[in-house]
């Protein structure tokens, strides 16, 4: 269970630890948003009176004593400890960290609803980012249910960020992928605007060669000089917008990248994970269509499932129409679906929480030959986004292959060739699985 610790002053003996929450509001506290799961670790603080064995309780203590127990499995002790530490009279962080966690033990018990009241109590009271929520991998079963929906929407509804912002750095991460287009842009410019103060002077001087007379320039030279200069503004016009439009999909297409590695799976053990997480460790197979298709594909994989497997395929079946949107009312969360349970899973923040050895030895002796959608309607919608791009009519037949970056390695209409994939895919342990981390 990611999880948020408060300490005085914390000692830790693992030191690969980052921050992933703002700076906290007390000189003497500090909120810490971390991974149990990730690696075992102690905290020991540098001041004897704050271990969690002192006769005299506080609310820090009490969080601290509750993060132990937690990742002992001890989900039950571990809430009672965050109930008393609220009882307490907890400082801001201290009671913010304490929702924070309980929302946690809720998501892991699949509570629903007790968890989206713990987190919109700290939301509201206590200054919680809502990126924190978005980004921790371990309520990932939470954000795939309709009360994960309408907590977002309250909290855009209140200006809070509620997941648009990476958008934000599309550019950024655009830029590093192209870097030279600011350079051809400005060279657009540059060019044009020389195009267009040569025109300037040549119009005048045409003028006068059409009219002849003495003194006149010459017809023929002055007529060459405005047509080079008006198709060069034109060529130029034209790729500038061009430039413009490869961006404008480029950023579409790292869009759709960020939306499926956030997308939730359901592993075989019943651990719900988002795709991210399985980055470097497998790769995934979307398989997309009609049940009886998608079944025989299936089927089909299960004659080549030793070899698929040394490749680290993991089969990834969509039926189209089973995602059902779930109507949301504007007040109160209505009844409780069955929540997706999961076990407390593992990571850091969204964009390191793939890159723990540990982690990935944890996940490999989970993941089997094929995962379970959760919220089946986000990835139907996905799918459906990536037909458009690569000019396919939303609803046919498809597949994607996914590399082990997460990135998409190929796609097709119908269903994949197994034996022509075992065949392009290396194995797991070869030097070209390597390149492609």
């Amino acid at each position: 269970m990611a999880v948020i610790a408060v300490q005085q002053f914390v000692c830790f003996t693992e030191t690969n630890w980052r921050n992933i929450t703002r700076p906290c509001i007390s000189r003497h506290s500090a909120i810490l948003l971390r991974s149990l799961k990730r690696a075992k670790y102690s905290l020991i603080s540098c001041s004897s009176s704050q271990t969690p064995e002192a006769d005299t309780q506080t609310a820090e203590s009490c969080i601290n004593l509750g993060l132990q127990l937690f990742s002992k499995g001890r989900v039950k002790d571990a809430l009672a400890q965050f109930d008393t530490a609220l009882s307490l009279n907890p400082n801001p962080v201290e009671a913010q960290a304490a929702f924070y966690n309980k929302a946690c033990c809720h998501a892991y018990r699949g509570e629903g609803k007790k968890a989206a009241d713990c987190l919109r109590t700290a939301l509201r009271e206590y200054n919680l980012k809502f990126g924190t929520i978005l980004n921790d991998p371990d309520l990932a079963s939470f954000r795939a249910l309709p009360e994960f929906k309408e907590l977002q929407e309250e909290a855009r509804l209140g200006g809070e960020d509620i997941g648009y912002g990476f958008r934000r750095d599309l550019k950024l991460i655009s830029e590093v992928q192209a870097p030279f287009r600011g350079v051809r842009r400005f060279f657009y410019v540059a060019l044009t605007a020389a195009a267009g103060i040569s025109l300037f002077f040549t119009v005048p001087r045409l003028i006068r060669a059409l009219n002849g007379g003495d003194g006149a320039p010459d017809l023929l030279a002055t007529s060459g000089n405005a047509a080079i200069n008006i198709g060069g503004i034109v060529v130029l016009v034209a790729l500038f917008f061009w430039d413009n439009k490869k961006e404008e999909e480029q950023l579409a297409q790292i869009s759709r990248d960020e939306t499926l590695s956030r997308l939730p799976l359901r592993l075989s053990t019943n651990r719900v994970v988002e795709l991210v997480q399985l980055r470097d460790t497998v790769r995934p197979v979307i398989l997309a269509g009609k049940k009886e298709t998608v079944s025989s594909a299936i089927q089909k994989a299960e004659r080549f499932r030793t070899e698929l497997l040394r490749r680290g395929v993991l089969l990834i079946p969509v039926i189209w129409g089973e995602g059902r949107e779930t109507k949301i009312e504007k007040k109160g969360f209505g009844l409780q679906p069955k929540a997706a349970e999961s076990l407390p899973s593992i990571g850091e923040d969204f964009e390191k929480r793939a890159q723990s050895i540990t982690a990935k030895s944890k996940l490999k002796s989970e993941i089997r030959f094929k995962a379970e959608v959760v919220s089946p309607t986000e990835w139907e919608r996905w799918i459906r986004d990536q037909q458009k791009s690569e000019g396919v009519s939303p609803g046919e037949d498809v597949y994607i292959l996914l590399r082990l970056d997460g990135r998409v390695r190929r796609s097709g209409k119908g269903m994949p060739d197994w034996q022509q994939i075992v065949k392009e895919l290396p194995p797991m342990e070869a030097f070209l699985s390597k390149l492609e981390r």
